[in-house]
């Protein structure tokens, strides 16, 4: 059922959407690269550890990796062909990552682990989630927290409410709008998996209100389900984090330094929920995900692109940039990481691709902090990032420690809204850096 109230949280900013450009875009499958670089590391945790070797062929789906420890995810071929090297390559992070290169042999073979079960529902709940750890699945959002892990609360920790998170608040990227339009049916069986494993019998859908095709469509499928509601939330920024789509949907506050099981609720992303179905249903691992690529370029596209595609091979398809980019980022504008190499490639947390020109990228002058208290009240995480700041400015850490520097989610909504262009939220992040490097 459909819960008609619009729901939203304290603080946040309202930065231009820009969604216009992709969200009528249906998903195109881009053709195959020729060669993709998986990284070992797609995923918070240990890195993987890689289990072929030069020379070795492979078809789309096998593994190539094994997991570092119980916090961690295999990887798989995202195409068939011939392993060239593992070695050190470009990762999204900026530094370089051990990868598995593979040049592709054109055929496109399927790994013959993939097949399709058609009683999947009835598997144990413990059988689905080995069936995830063995797919590699990482959170889509763009955290990549591997989604097994996520799946196993301690048992004490007792779970009532799972929540889908279909916000997409970030400014540009529809790829998750997409996917529940186009691929609705599977969300919802990967969602009921989810729902299964955990033994909850309430599921909510959260989506921003500036996507009412994808409400009417997820509450057309899942109306059979009297378990699961889809709720339309406020469009605000950052609607789609997790403590606060808590809130949203259930006026659960999480406490400082806690996860969301500590009020008895599980997160997961819709593109996540799809890649469940897939692993449960077909015993497909995640090979491939979809990239909204915005900005300019020719054609601003929503793509369906393997794992490890080069950014090269995405901007190709698109017809090239129109114009020069003066920025690149992976992801959306607020909280996407810049880029400098386009042989970067496509990794499981890979949401959107983003190219701003000159004048979307105009240099601004920093001032002095005005004492404004602007960027207090916005914060969602109720910090005060000018302090925090300032003890990041003169570091001094164990000050920015005390002053809950740990708890800020990075969502940029400080440094968007202060008058005097202070880029507070780099140095929260360089002060959370340095609190985590000490306490090593």
């Amino acid at each position: 059922m459909l819960t008609a109230l619009k729901r939203s949280f304290k603080g946040g900013v309202h930065p231009p959407e820009n969604k216009k450009y992709t969200e009528s875009k249906a998903i195109e499958e881009i053709p195959l690269p020729e060669k993709v670089i998986i990284p070992l590391q797609q995923h918070i945790g240990k890195p993987s550890k890689a289990i072929v070797e030069k020379g070795a062929e492979v078809k789309a789906g096998d593994p190539i990796s094994e997991a570092g420890g119980f916090v961690s995810v295999p990887c798989h071929a995202s195409i068939s062909g011939t392993v060239k090297s593992i070695e050190p390559h470009i990762h999204p992070l900026g530094e370089k990552i051990p990868s598995v290169i593979i040049e592709s042999n054109g055929e496109d073979q399927i790994s013959d682990n993939i097949t399709f079960n058609s009683d999947y529902m009835s598997l144990s709940g413990e059988e689905m989630k080995n069936l995830i750890y063995g797919a590699g699945i990482a959170g889509m959002g763009g955290a990549t927290f591997p989604t097994h892990v996520k799946l196993s609360p301690p048992p004490e920790k007792k779970i009532n409410t799972v929540i889908l998170n279909g916000a997409e608040c970030e400014p540009y990227l529809t790829s998750d709008h997409r996917l529940m339009l186009e691929n609705t049916e599977e969300i919802i069986e990967g969602f009921r998996i989810i729902m299964k494993i955990l033994d909850v019998k309430r599921g909510i859908i959260g989506i921003e209100n500036n996507k009412p095709d994808s409400i009417k469509k997820m509450e057309d499928i899942s109306a059979k389900f009297p378990e699961i509601s889809v709720v339309s939330l406020n469009v605000k920024y950052p609607q789609g984090a997790e403590k606060q789509l808590i809130y949203a949907l259930t006026k659960r506050k999480v406490p400082a330094g806690k996860l969301p099981m500590e009020v008895g609720c599980i997160v997961q992303n819709v593109g996540t929920a799809k890649a469940v179905y897939d692993a449960v249903a077909y015993k497909r691992p995640l090979i491939d995900r979809i990239v909204t690529v915005a900005g300019c370029v020719t054609y601003q596209k929503n793509l369906k692109v393997r794992i490890g595609t080069p950014l090269q091979h995405l901007i190709d398809y698109c017809g090239g940039f129109e114009g020069s980019p003066k920025k690149i980022i992976m992801g959306g504008p607020m909280m996407g990481l810049a880029l400098h190499s386009l042989d970067t490639p496509v990794i499981k947390g890979t949401s959107g691709i983003l190219m701003l020109r000159d004048d979307q990228v105009s240099a601004v002058k920093t001032t002095a902090c005005l004492n404004c208290g602007k960027c207090v009240e916005i914060c969602p995480m109720n910090l005060m990032p000018n302090i925090i700041a300032g003890f990041a400015k003169y570091e001094r850490w164990d000050d920015a420690k005390d002053a809950f520097a740990l708890d800020c989610i990075e969502c940029g909504c400080c440094s968007y809204i202060c008058p005097a262009k202070i880029t507070l939220v780099q140095n929260i992040k360089y002060a959370k850096f340095k609190i985590m490097e000490d306490s090593k």
